[in-house]
């Protein structure tokens, strides 16, 4: 299941992030990558300075409502401007409304445009685009 089915790819290329408990519980991961399928679909604030893009991003249901995800973002973010990268990326589906409401809240910003990815033929999801300005 998402994000774990997309894990070892994340894992061979040094990109994969977790936290993870006492017992071995993964209680959140998410990965920072160079590109993202989507980019181009989107009206970033700058497409010239460097961006990373924050992908597999999630927390252990068993671990929900404990500041978690926001301890993980604000992580992530600390990394980016550890790479040198002066944008942090992601895409989160249109009808994900607390990933939403947790980007808007921690200082993201929703950008013009639409990812559509196409799952099969039947199945498409519609991606907005955020990104937060992480260095000067």
């Amino acid at each position: 299941m998402y994000p774990c089915e997309f894990f070892s790819g994340d894992i061979e290329n040094g990109r994969l992030y977790l936290l993870v408990e006492e017992h071995d519980n993964i209680v959140a991961a998410f990965a920072l990558c160079e590109l993202n399928t989507g980019e181009s679909c989107m009206k970033w604030e700058n497409t010239h300075d460097k961006a990373l893009y924050l992908d597999c991003f999630g927390v252990n249901v068993d671990y929900s409502r404990r500041g978690i995800g926001i301890m993980m973002l604000k992580h992530a973010i600390a990394l980016t401007k550890q790479k040198d990268a002066k944008y942090l990326r992601l895409f989160v589906v249109d009808i994900n409304v607390p990933a939403i409401n947790l980007y808007l809240r921690n200082g993201f910003r929703q950008v013009d445009g639409i990812y559509e990815e196409k799952i099969d033929d039947n199945f498409t999801l519609r991606e907005y685009g955020f990104e937060i300005k992480v260095s000067r």
